[in-house]
């Protein structure tokens, strides 16, 4: 273990890809869970993919990158501007293949709603997985060639829409 220099906390160096110099720096627990679980299989933020909002450009940070154009977002909360970002994600980036990992896809959207995350993503044509049915080995076997793969101990049924 060492030390990170701001925080004094301790950082584990083991999760490092090859190209990391810095320990991982997670913004919530779920992405820390999803990261310790993906292990060096993942890089974590790696990339930056511009999309447009309209009449602003702006850029989106997916949590991790499992393959040449593969990703996977962890989402706790799934608020109303998430929402709008990934469908113009999705329509500015047909070529990237984003998997949203809800921390529980059976939330509501809100109070009042009947509607669930899952049932968003479905209807919006998103690929999603509720991380308590766990990934298919599909998605865990989607590593670069450099990566070790490794067996998906949460593996669960599938909950998804399919990009076409």
């Amino acid at each position: 273990m060492a030390f990170t220099a701001r925080t004094k906390k301790k950082a584990d160096l083991t999760l490092l890809m090859p190209h990391e110099t810095k320990p991982r720096k997670y913004k919530s627990k779920f992405e820390r869970t999803v990261g310790d679980f993906l292990g060096t299989r993942a890089s974590y933020e790696p990339d930056k993919l511009k999309f447009i909002q309209p009449s602003k450009q702006r850029l989106y940070i997916p949590d991790f990158k499992i393959g040449e154009s593969t990703y996977i977002e962890s989402k706790g909360k799934w608020t109303a501007e998430d929402r709008a970002k990934h469908v113009w994600i999705k329509e500015q980036h047909p070529d990237k293949r984003i998997i949203l990992l809800f921390q529980n896809a059976k939330v509501r959207l809100s109070k009042v709603s009947k509607t669930t995350y899952g049932d968003w993503a479905t209807k919006n044509g998103l690929e999603w997985y509720d991380w308590k049915d766990g990934l298919p080995e599909d998605i865990i076997k989607t590593t670069d060639d450099n990566q070790p793969s490794g067996r998906n101990p949460r593996r669960g049924r599938r909950n998804s829409s399919k990009p076409k």
